[in-house]
């Protein structure tokens, strides 16, 4: 199951336990926070698109961490004027951890983690039986 949600102005494909970096937040490392602009939700065949967001839908989220990232340089520079400047940036971030998917009619949740001597195995991905039309050769 996987849903596409908008924060900080861009939009992610999420799953349950995926952790992706967002915008930054205004919320403690270690605290849950609930997204609620849900554009899209789905799971197998089943396919639930908003106008444009879904009534309900919502997804939870515990933030890992807050971070900035690489550092950016940016020139300017005029020939033969003698005229250089340069400037630097790093954008704020929030590291985030998928915790549920909630939508009317779809619902999912982490599983406890599992203890050490077991595994899981990983879900068939069916994009990868994807009819393309064409021949392999």
């Amino acid at each position: 199951m996987y849903a596409v949600i908008m924060t900080g102005g861009k939009q992610y494909r999420v799953q349950v336990g995926d952790s992706l970096r967002v915008e930054k937040l205004a919320a403690e490392a270690g605290d849950s926070i609930t997204l609620d602009k849900v554009l899209m939700v789905g799971a197998g065949e089943n396919v639930a698109v908003g106008t444009p967001y879904l009534e309900g839908g919502e997804v939870s989220a515990k933030i890992s961490s807050h971070g900035r990232g690489k550092k950016i340089r940016i020139t300017k520079f005029k020939r033969r004027k003698n005229y250089r400047r340069t400037q630097g940036h790093r954008q704020a971030f929030t590291e985030l951890e998928i915790t549920a998917i909630n939508a009317a009619g779809f619902s999912q949740i982490l599983p406890v983690a599992l203890s050490s001597g077991e595994e899981s195995e990983p879900e068939s991905d069916a994009a990868g039986d994807l009819d393309t039309g064409f021949e392999e050769t």
